[in-house]
């Protein structure tokens, strides 16, 4: 396991994080979160294939699950999953191919404040996965992910959040905060990486305010729907 260094920005810190548990995210992810996690990628899903978007970029793909969920339901798509993570890249590569959907998803390692791989206005759809709160600069990340989606295309973000109802808040954070870094850094190794996570969903902005993050940046008809008593939102915006 690598370790963390002090003066490393916080995008060196976020891909060393999450090379360190890629080994043993998707265990976790699921158990942690009761797979609820899955029933809001296949919300995701179902927004994407009501766009009738074909090319498709997964931006903080990490180990594949929502590009691998797209392209099994959803009809003559090309995927390109875009990941800062190398680890989590190899792990999401050998999902892809023991699903056979190496020609349907491609992988890349890259930054979602530089794609400098992806042309303007070359995509239908982009979505985003539990990824836009670990952007070092988010106005920066989301401006470039509206560079790449064509007029009319559509990004679909899936984001934790702070639930409204106190006690449902009061329980979250005594998940997040006590359970969390407990469990997975025991199962992990790295118990700082499942601190950084609750901190950072803390530091998220609201819902209402991230969707005017999203209007000032350019895009339109943004729409917000609520998960699990606000643990989590879709963000849904047009280009």
């Amino acid at each position: 396991m690598k370790p963390y260094n002090e003066e490393q920005t916080k995008k060196e810190q976020v891909e060393q994080m999450f090379d360190n548990i890629a080994p043993t995210y998707d265990k976790l992810n699921h158990i942690m979160s009761l797979n609820i996690d899955r029933v809001w990628r296949r919300r995701v899903m179902r927004i994407v294939r009501r766009s009738k978007a074909h090319k498709i970029m997964d931006v903080a793909t990490g180990t594949g699950d929502l590009a691998i969920a797209m392209a099994k339901r959803v009809d003559r798509i090309q995927i390109l999953g875009v990941d800062l993570s190398e680890e989590m890249l190899a792990v999401a590569r050998e999902k892809v191919r023991k699903q056979g959907l190496e020609e349907r998803i491609m992988l890349e390692k890259g930054d979602a404040e530089n794609l400098v791989m992806v042309a303007d206005e070359s995509v239908d759809a982009v979505t985003v996965a539990f990824g836009v709160r670990n952007f070092e600069n988010m106005e920066q990340g989301l401006r470039e992910l509206y560079r790449t989606i064509k007029h009319g295309g559509k990004l679909v973000v899936l984001e934790f959040s702070m639930p409204k109802n106190r006690l449902v808040r009061w329980i979250y954070r005594q998940y997040a905060h006590r359970l969390l870094p407990y469990v997975g850094g025991m199962i992990s190794k790295d118990r700082r990486a499942y601190t950084y996570l609750p901190d950072s969903v803390e530091e998220f902005p609201a819902p209402e305010k991230f969707a005017q993050i999203l209007k000032d940046v350019g895009f339109t008809k943004v729409r917000l729907r609520r998960q699990s008593f606000g643990i989590a939102y879709i963000y849904e915006a047009t280009k």
